[in-house]
């Protein structure tokens, strides 16, 4: 059954992508119109004319460009009155009976008929001589050099040249005479200003001077920054000073409590707060880490001055432990005392508690024998010397916070005179500089001549301006390409194969799996299966050891994420039936079936499969051909086997997660082999033993073979290669399939590798 297919239409495709397919054809049509059209505009005859470009400038106009500072600040001390050279009116001057009446003369001898109306023109017609201002550089607004195309129009071509060289010499000769004067003018005014503007950069050099000695600073800017970084890091230690003390606090406060809850311990803080000794010891401890918190701020820990007042500390903590002695009478109450200024000397700093303080009885001075609580006593003095400390340390820190604040009130007024007085010593300086280095170049300039006359463009024998040629080649330019794209389009009207795999797709009506790119025989051979070659013998188990190199198959395929995306996409395809069989197909011969099912062979293994991949192509298998295995055993005589006991003995492993079944010889009637029940009972085996079965089978419209298989197999994939496959073919194998467990279909060759 032959189904037609309508030709496709270019408005359903985007045209872009048809030129890009395309592209050869539109080149090589654009080139060749293109030629033939320059040819064509060699071959009209040409008018004449010559030219030449000529730059007018003064030496001190490139003084002027070089002095310019580095940031493209122009010079600031030329007189707004002063122009370098005027162009417009040179312009007028070149054009001149006056100069022009001068290059009569000098080509007299050559062409005595020559007059000045036929280079000039006369009044009310086209002058031949065309002056024409190209190019300008600007300095304030005015004009230090200009660019002139002068062209000549005549006749005979080396007489237009001639005309434009004599013209060059006598414009040279004018302008050295005219611009004499300019300089003249421009060194005067230079040495006028210079003294001035020395004067007041020695004065601005005072000024910043006299700003550093008063406020005793080099760069105020530096400075302040210094300034706040040390504010944040003194607001930051006093953020957790302070909470750190009112942690302690609350801590003192629950101690203290806690002590006056109980009648002997109550009669111990009573008796401490009644010691002169004791109270005067508590204040000349704070005042010491008062002190020490102070001089921690500038100094560490080893510094001698901080050393001297940790000892000072640790001496007026021994006398307050002799003064707490004092209220105690018995010998308990004194080791535990001991135990806990021990520690104070230890750890002068700590804000803990030891949880290993014993805690003793106490004997009271009345005769009353009590326990006491001599821990909870322990910890109150202990948390009182901590918040001591702290409460030293924060009235440090804030000191120094509101001296930074009052220095840091006073910087801004001086950023603002000093960002005032270094733009003017240096804004002076620099102008000095430039004033200097253009009075020596100006005084130069006037002993050599003073003047820069540069001809760009030497004029040029007459050459061909008609206006056919640029005509012809215009159209050519235009019509080419659009030759070019007709060529295209109805190159690609004329196509009947698919050639893209959105066409495939919206063809067939299937699921679109995957897009492979064109693998051809010899990458596969060479890059694709580095494995090892040998023949394999009978009995050769896939659990064998492999003895040589690694094998590392998927990782050496190019753009083998397609395939392991095509694989995943047959894995979660809707279907009630598990594709443990997966044959492979496609409308005709030569699209890659077998190099597809080598593809996806490995993309399983690398998902920790076990993979047979049977070569059931028997009129023209192509796996043994790639592997480099052996086709004296295979499939067709497997069939003719009866039992199940020796189908290891055909199978020739190539990874030790993939089997091969190759063809084997080729039968004399493959139909009746595989339309046999043994056929059936072989594919149910291979799915028992194995996680999926892969099956390379011919083309289903050249063959029934195919058909065939697709009937026993639990899912089919069918194969399209894009720019091979025509519609015809594809719509024909789609519907043979149709009916059967057709799961998608997979474009291959996307492109080229």
């Amino acid at each position: 059954m032959v189904i037609a297919f309508p030709r496709r239409k270019v408005k359903g495709k985007k045209l872009s992508t048809i030129l890009s397919r395309q592209r050869l054809k539109v080149l090589g049509v654009s080139g060749v119109v293109m030629s033939v059209a320059s040819l064509m505009a060699l071959m009209t005859k040409p008018t004449h004319q010559s030219s030449m470009q000529i730059l007018v400038s003064s030496k001190l106009s490139e003084k002027v460009r070089s002095s310019q500072s580095v940031e493209g600040t122009e010079s600031k001390f030329t007189d707004p009155n002063f122009e370098i050279v005027d162009y417009t009116a040179q312009q007028k001057l070149m054009l001149s009976s006056k100069l022009l009446q001068k290059v009569v003369n000098l080509l007299r001898s050559e062409y005595p008929d020559l007059t000045v109306e036929q280079i000039k023109g006369k009044n009310g017609e086209q002058s031949p001589l065309v002056i024409t201002p190209l190019e300008q550089q600007t300095v304030d607004n005015k004009v230090i050099s200009q660019v002139f195309e002068v062209s000549f129009k005549d006749d005979d071509p080396v007489k237009a040249q001639k005309v434009l060289q004599t013209l060059q010499k006598v414009y040279q000769q004018h302008n050295i005479e005219q611009q004499q004067q300019s300089l003249s003018r421009g060194l005067s005014f230079i040495n006028e200003r210079l003294p001035k503007v020395k004067d007041k950069m020695i004065q601005a050099e005072k000024n910043l001077e006299q700003f550093r000695k008063k406020h005793h600073l080099l760069d105020p800017q530096v400075q302040g920054k210094i300034l706040l970084d040390s504010l944040a890091d003194v607001k930051k230690q006093l953020r957790t000073t302070r909470a750190q003390l009112g942690d302690l606090q609350a801590r003192y406060d629950n101690l203290k409590q806690k002590l006056s809850s109980s009648p002997e311990n109550a009669l111990v803080s009573f008796r401490l707060s009644q010691s002169d000794l004791y109270q005067t010891l508590l204040q000349e401890i704070q005042k010491t880490n008062l002190s020490l918190a102070q001089e921690r701020l500038r100094y560490t820990d080893d510094s001698p001055a901080v050393q001297k007042l940790i000892q000072q500390r640790r001496t007026q903590v021994a006398l307050l432990q002799e003064e707490i002695e004092r209220a105690r009478e018995d010998k308990a109450v004194q080791t535990i005392s001991e135990t806990l200024f021990k520690e104070f000397k230890e750890k002068p700093w700590s804000t803990e508690v030891s949880s290993t303080t014993s805690t003793g009885k106490l004997q009271l001075v009345t005769g009353q024998v009590a326990e006491i609580d001599l821990k909870l006593m322990e910890e109150l003095i202990q948390v009182q010397s901590a918040v001591l400390g702290l409460r030293a340390n924060e009235k440090s820190l804030a000191d120094s916070e509101a001296q930074i604040l009052t220095e840091l009130t006073k910087y801004p007024s001086l950023i603002a005179e000093y960002n005032r007085l270094l733009p003017e010593v240096e804004t002076n300086r620099k102008t000095l500089e430039q004033l200097m280095a253009v009075q020596q170049s100006l005084g130069l300039m006037m002993a050599q001549g003073g003047l820069d006359f540069q001809v760009l463009e030497e004029p040029q024998p007459g050459i061909s301006l008609g206006s056919t040629q640029l005509f012809i080649l215009l159209a050519g330019v235009l019509l080419g390409p659009m030759f070019g794209v007709t060529t295209a389009l109805m190159s690609e009207m004329s196509n009947n194969t698919i050639s893209s795999p959105e066409e495939l797709q919206k063809l067939t009506n299937l699921r679109l799996l995957g897009t492979v790119p064109e693998l051809s025989l010899l990458s596969m051979k060479q890059g694709f299966f580095r494995l090892p070659l040998h023949r394999l013998t009978r009995g050769f188990s896939s659990q064998a050891i492999f003895d040589e190199k690694q094998l590392n198959v998927y990782s050496l395929l190019p753009s083998h994420e397609t395939l392991d995306m095509a694989y995943q996409n047959i894995q979660i395809s809707q279907s009630s039936v598990a594709h443990k069989s997966l044959m492979f197909t496609s409308a005709t011969s030569g699209e890659g079936k077998s190099t597809l099912a080598l593809g996806l062979a490995v993309s399983a293994a690398r998902m920790h499969q076990r993979v047979l991949l049977i070569d059931a192509n028997l009129r023209q298998p192509n796996l043994h051909k790639i592997l480099g295995l052996t086709n004296d055993w295979g499939l067709s005589l497997l069939l003719v086997e009866e039992t199940n006991s020796s189908v290891q003995e055909y199978i020739q492993p190539i990874h030790p997660s993939i089997d091969v079944l190759t063809a084997g010889p080729t039968p004399e009637d493959t139909v009746k082999l595989l339309s046999s029940a043994r056929m059936k009972e072989l594919l149910t085996f291979f799915e028992q033993t194995y996680d999926v079965v892969l099956i390379d089978t011919s083309s289903i419209l050249n063959t029934v073979d195919a058909r065939i298989m697709a009937s026993v197999c639990n899912g089919i994939v069918m194969l399209g290669r894009i720019d091979r496959v025509t519609y015809n073919e594809m719509v024909q194998a789609t519907e043979i399939l149709r009916n059967l467990n057709l799961i998608g279909v997979i474009a291959n060759g996307t492109n080229r590798v």
